[in-house]
Protein backbone atom coordinates (compact mmCIF):
# COMPACT_ATOMS: atom_id res chain seq x y z
CA UNK A 1 0.00 0.00 0.00
CA UNK A 2 1.04 3.22 -0.97
CA UNK A 3 0.64 6.90 1.37
CA UNK A 4 -0.92 8.14 -1.67
CA UNK A 5 -3.95 5.55 -1.16
CA UNK A 6 -4.44 6.43 2.11
CA UNK A 7 -7.90 7.00 2.88
CA UNK A 8 -10.54 7.56 6.63
CA UNK A 9 -10.34 4.09 8.47
CA UNK A 10 -7.33 2.67 6.57
CA UNK A 11 -5.29 0.34 8.46
CA UNK A 12 -1.81 0.23 8.14
CA UNK A 13 1.76 -1.64 9.37
CA UNK A 14 4.51 1.23 10.32
CA UNK A 15 7.69 0.44 12.43
CA UNK A 16 5.78 -3.23 13.98
CA UNK A 17 3.02 -1.07 14.71
CA UNK A 18 -0.91 -1.09 13.18
CA UNK A 19 -2.06 2.22 12.56
CA UNK A 20 -5.73 3.62 11.40
CA UNK A 21 -5.93 6.91 9.46
CA UNK A 22 -7.99 9.37 11.50
CA UNK A 23 -7.66 12.18 8.51
CA UNK A 24 -5.60 12.14 5.03
CA UNK A 25 -5.02 15.30 2.67
CA UNK A 26 -2.40 15.19 0.12
CA UNK A 27 -1.28 18.70 -0.63
CA UNK A 28 0.22 19.63 -3.95
CA UNK A 29 2.07 22.89 -3.63
CA UNK A 30 3.13 24.96 -6.86
CA UNK A 31 6.87 23.60 -7.79
CA UNK A 32 7.37 21.22 -4.42
CA UNK A 33 6.97 17.71 -4.92
CA UNK A 34 3.38 16.15 -3.40
CA UNK A 35 3.17 14.83 -0.08
CA UNK A 36 0.46 13.59 2.19
CA UNK A 37 -0.26 14.96 5.95
CA UNK A 38 -2.48 12.43 7.73
CA UNK A 39 -3.38 12.02 11.25
CA UNK A 40 -3.20 8.59 12.54
CA UNK A 41 -3.56 6.78 15.81
CA UNK A 42 -1.62 3.63 16.79
CA UNK A 43 -4.11 1.15 17.57
CA UNK A 44 -1.68 -0.37 20.70
CA UNK A 45 -1.26 2.93 22.50
CA UNK A 46 -4.16 5.00 21.31
CA UNK A 47 -2.07 7.97 20.44
CA UNK A 48 -3.26 10.11 17.71
CA UNK A 49 -0.29 12.22 15.69
CA UNK A 50 -0.15 14.18 12.60
CA UNK A 51 2.55 12.46 10.08
CA UNK A 52 3.93 13.73 6.82
CA UNK A 53 4.17 10.96 4.20
CA UNK A 54 5.71 10.92 0.35
CA UNK A 55 3.31 9.85 -1.88
CA UNK A 56 5.41 6.98 -2.73
CA UNK A 57 5.93 5.56 0.82
CA UNK A 58 5.26 2.12 1.12
CA UNK A 59 3.91 -0.18 3.63
CA UNK A 60 2.99 -3.57 4.05
CA UNK A 61 -0.23 -4.81 3.31
CA UNK A 62 -2.53 -6.04 6.18
CA UNK A 63 -4.36 -9.04 5.96
CA UNK A 64 -7.60 -8.83 7.87
CA UNK A 65 -10.38 -11.00 8.61
CA UNK A 66 -13.72 -9.80 9.65
CA UNK A 67 -16.01 -10.41 11.96
CA UNK A 68 -19.67 -9.91 12.72
CA UNK A 69 -20.14 -8.95 16.91
CA UNK A 70 -22.93 -8.40 18.85
CA UNK A 71 -22.62 -5.77 21.80
CA UNK A 72 -23.75 -8.37 25.31
CA UNK A 73 -22.72 -6.46 28.23
CA UNK A 74 -20.51 -4.87 30.34
CA UNK A 75 -18.56 -5.48 33.24
CA UNK A 76 -15.74 -3.04 35.03
CA UNK A 77 -14.68 -1.13 32.07
CA UNK A 78 -14.84 -4.39 29.85
CA UNK A 79 -17.15 -4.59 27.22
CA UNK A 80 -18.15 -8.04 26.13
CA UNK A 81 -19.14 -8.73 22.20
CA UNK A 82 -20.76 -12.39 21.35
CA UNK A 83 -19.62 -13.80 17.83
CA UNK A 84 -22.66 -14.23 16.20
CA UNK A 85 -20.67 -17.99 14.67
CA UNK A 86 -19.40 -19.32 17.73
CA UNK A 87 -21.38 -17.05 20.44
CA UNK A 88 -18.10 -16.85 22.53
CA UNK A 89 -17.85 -13.65 24.15
CA UNK A 90 -14.34 -11.55 23.57
CA UNK A 91 -13.97 -8.82 26.02
CA UNK A 92 -12.96 -5.13 24.83
CA UNK A 93 -11.65 -2.36 26.52
CA UNK A 94 -13.41 0.68 26.58
CA UNK A 95 -11.56 3.06 25.04
CA UNK A 96 -11.25 0.30 21.66
CA UNK A 97 -15.07 0.12 21.21
CA UNK A 98 -16.69 3.86 22.63
CA UNK A 99 -17.07 5.15 19.27
CA UNK A 100 -18.82 2.14 17.68
CA UNK A 101 -21.04 1.93 20.88
CA UNK A 102 -21.94 5.64 20.80
CA UNK A 103 -24.06 4.12 17.87
CA UNK A 104 -25.12 0.55 19.20
CA UNK A 105 -28.64 -0.99 20.62
CA UNK A 106 -29.07 -4.47 21.02
CA UNK A 107 -29.97 -5.28 17.00
CA UNK A 108 -26.54 -3.89 15.90
CA UNK A 109 -24.18 -5.68 14.33
CA UNK A 110 -20.86 -4.56 14.57
CA UNK A 111 -17.67 -4.94 12.57
CA UNK A 112 -14.58 -6.52 14.35
CA UNK A 113 -11.36 -6.35 12.24
CA UNK A 114 -8.56 -8.67 13.11
CA UNK A 115 -4.83 -8.76 12.03
CA UNK A 116 -5.09 -12.22 10.33
CA UNK A 117 -1.53 -13.32 11.27
CA UNK A 118 -2.05 -13.38 14.51
CA UNK A 119 -5.79 -12.77 15.52
CA UNK A 120 -5.24 -9.63 17.09
CA UNK A 121 -7.99 -6.59 17.02
CA UNK A 122 -7.50 -3.74 14.80
CA UNK A 123 -10.62 -2.17 14.86
CA UNK A 124 -14.22 -1.79 15.29
CA UNK A 125 -16.91 -0.57 12.82
CA UNK A 126 -20.40 0.09 13.35
CA UNK A 127 -23.06 -0.64 10.63
CA UNK A 128 -22.97 2.30 7.61
CA UNK A 129 -26.12 3.93 8.77
CA UNK A 130 -27.74 3.10 12.44
CA UNK A 131 -31.86 3.30 13.00
CA UNK A 132 -32.10 4.76 15.94
CA UNK A 133 -35.71 5.61 18.14
CA UNK A 134 -35.79 9.77 19.35
CA UNK A 135 -35.82 9.66 22.85
CA UNK A 136 -36.32 13.28 23.98
CA UNK A 137 -36.05 16.13 21.75
CA UNK A 138 -38.21 19.55 21.72
CA UNK A 139 -41.27 20.25 20.39
CA UNK A 140 -41.97 22.02 16.83
CA UNK A 141 -42.57 26.20 16.88
CA UNK A 142 -45.45 26.48 14.47
CA UNK A 143 -43.83 28.23 11.45
CA UNK A 144 -40.62 26.94 11.66
CA UNK A 145 -41.30 23.54 9.84
CA UNK A 146 -41.27 25.42 6.30
CA UNK A 147 -37.57 26.33 6.59
CA UNK A 148 -35.03 23.70 6.77
CA UNK A 149 -34.02 24.52 10.45
CA UNK A 150 -32.87 21.84 12.69
CA UNK A 151 -33.51 20.79 16.36
CA UNK A 152 -31.44 18.69 18.77
CA UNK A 153 -32.80 15.63 19.77
CA UNK A 154 -31.09 12.79 21.93
CA UNK A 155 -31.41 9.44 21.09
CA UNK A 156 -31.96 5.94 22.64
CA UNK A 157 -28.27 5.15 22.44
CA UNK A 158 -27.58 8.51 23.79
CA UNK A 159 -26.39 9.54 21.24
CA UNK A 160 -26.95 13.68 20.59
CA UNK A 161 -27.92 15.20 16.52
CA UNK A 162 -29.34 17.64 15.03
CA UNK A 163 -32.76 16.78 13.28
CA UNK A 164 -35.55 18.63 11.54
CA UNK A 165 -38.21 20.04 13.33
CA UNK A 166 -40.92 17.86 11.81
CA UNK A 167 -39.09 14.88 13.76
CA UNK A 168 -40.81 14.24 17.30
CA UNK A 169 -40.17 11.76 20.57
CA UNK A 170 -40.33 8.27 19.52
CA UNK A 171 -39.61 8.64 15.48
CA UNK A 172 -37.42 6.44 14.22
CA UNK A 173 -34.42 8.11 12.37
CA UNK A 174 -31.57 7.04 10.28
CA UNK A 175 -28.08 8.27 11.11
CA UNK A 176 -24.84 8.21 9.21
CA UNK A 177 -21.92 6.63 11.74
CA UNK A 178 -19.34 7.89 9.63
CA UNK A 179 -20.02 11.43 10.71
CA UNK A 180 -23.08 11.02 13.20
CA UNK A 181 -25.36 12.65 11.19
CA UNK A 182 -29.01 12.39 10.98
CA UNK A 183 -29.89 10.59 7.31
CA UNK A 184 -33.43 10.47 6.90
CA UNK A 185 -36.56 9.39 9.07
CA UNK A 186 -36.69 5.46 8.84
Amino acid sequence: MRAKDFRTNTIFKMDGNFYRVVETATIQQPRMVAFVRARIKNLETGGVQEKRFNTDDVFPNVDMTRKEMQFSYEDGGLFYFMDLETCDLIPVNSDMCEDALRFNTDANEITFNFDYADGKLLSITPPTFVVLMVAETEPAVAGDTARSAMKNAKLESGLEVKVPMFVTNGDRVKVDTRDGTYSERA
